[in-house]
């Protein structure tokens, strides 16, 4: 969550202003993964379209089984004669040109309901990540040069309605990097969606909120990736797109002020979503690290133990394989073991010399 008290507002020049905003209650309430991950596939399903298989596909021929005692399956085949196609089977998923198993029904249930206040708690999850500057760089976004995150432009934003303008506002904030990265990674999508008007794939670029139309639709809605919503329509599938945490988000002041009467804090009601409050975290600390090296916790903790502790019980070893615990039972084990390797010594010592014949019987071989 931000911890931030509070948080500037940039011109269109992309200079501070002496105007400072309290950061909103929304910013510090919990960060939910696992929520979020859960309402995003439960909402991102209610945008399909129903599909199904042609009723009559597959059995639109007159087939008939053969029955039993002709030596072939049950399965019905085509009627008639003369033809490739008589007596070939037919309806079945296993067929050539039969239909399929269980087919597709337009009646399946498509859409899925989620609870209210899981989407308004998995929202507010989604509002307090685009403020960590961690969350929103991890997730992809160009956002090195950007003095502040989250990132409050001021009122007259909203009044603008020339692309060029926006443009201009977008590089002297610093936030154009993250149009640029849409642009150059726009690609031709891969298999059949080519074909049914998903021709090209691209990156998710900066989301502007803002509190009045006055024009900002029309100046940033022709630049790649840039995506606007009204602040009192904020959606989750826009604010964590494949329910990743950290988009990057770009407020007007307006908006950026209507926060706390849009989500209301944790001990004061929203005036838009009828008694709603924020949840209260479990701890208000997170980074459990520093909570456990705090004096607090150190000074009540016991001292680290040895890293090394001694088996409660004595391992058991085999004696015929290891010689220092077969020497523990037998003593006299070590002496065998010696006198077995001078005996071996001794054999391979020996060597038996064929002693050449003397001189004097070579002398009397040689003699007349």
């Amino acid at each position: 969550m931000a911890a931030r008290p509070v948080v500037s507002v940039f011109g269109l020049n992309g200079s501070k202003l002496e105007a400072t905003i309290a950061l909103p209650s929304v910013f510090t309430a919990p960060i939910r993964p696992d929520l979020v991950q859960f309402v995003h596939k439960n909402m991102a399903k209610n945008r399909r379209q129903p599909y199904a298989a042609k009723q009559q596909a597959g059995e639109e021929t007159s087939a008939e089984s053969w029955g039993t005692g002709r030596a072939v399956a049950r399965i019905p085949r085509v009627s008639g004669s003369g033809t490739h196609r008589a007596g070939q089977a037919a309806f079945g998923n296993m067929t050539r040109g039969g239909r399929m198993f269980a087919p597709n029904k337009v009646w399946r249930k498509w859409h899925v309901r989620t609870n209210s206040n899981q989407k308004r708690y998995a929202t507010a999850s989604a509002v307090a990540a685009t403020g960590v500057p961690a969350l929103v760089s991890g997730r992809g976004h160009r956002i090195a040069e950007i003095e502040e995150v989250p990132l409050v432009v001021s009122a007259e934003v909203e009044s603008l309605s020339k692309t060029k303008e926006a443009i201009a506002l977008l590089k002297a904030v610093k936030a154009f990097d993250d149009v640029a990265k849409v642009s150059s990674s726009r690609s031709i999508r891969a298999g059949r969606g080519k074909m049914r008007n998903r021709r090209h794939r691209q990156r998710r670029g900066p989301l502007v909120v803002y509190a009045q139309d006055s024009g900002i639709t029309h100046a940033f809605r022709n630049l790649p990736g840039v995506e606007l919503v009204n602040v009192t329509r904020l959606n989750l599938l826009q604010l964590a797109p494949g329910g990743h945490l950290g988009r990057f988000v770009i407020w007007t002041q307006p908006a950026f002020e209507a926060l706390n009467a849009v989500f209301g804090s944790q001990t004061e009601a929203s005036e838009q979503k009828k008694g709603y409050t924020l949840p209260i975290p479990v701890i208000s600390n997170p980074d459990v690290t520093r909570l456990i090296a705090s004096n607090e916790i150190q000074a009540v903790v016991r001292p680290a133990g040895a890293p090394f502790t001694k088996r409660p019980f004595v391992q058991k070893k085999n004696p015929l394989r290891n010689s220092q615990v077969l020497v523990r039972l037998n003593p006299y084990a070590q002496v065998l073991r010696r006198a077995e390797i001078l005996g071996q010594n001794k054999r391979t010592t020996k060597k038996s010399h064929k002693k050449s014949a003397s001189k004097k019987f070579l002398d009397i071989l040689k003699a007349d």
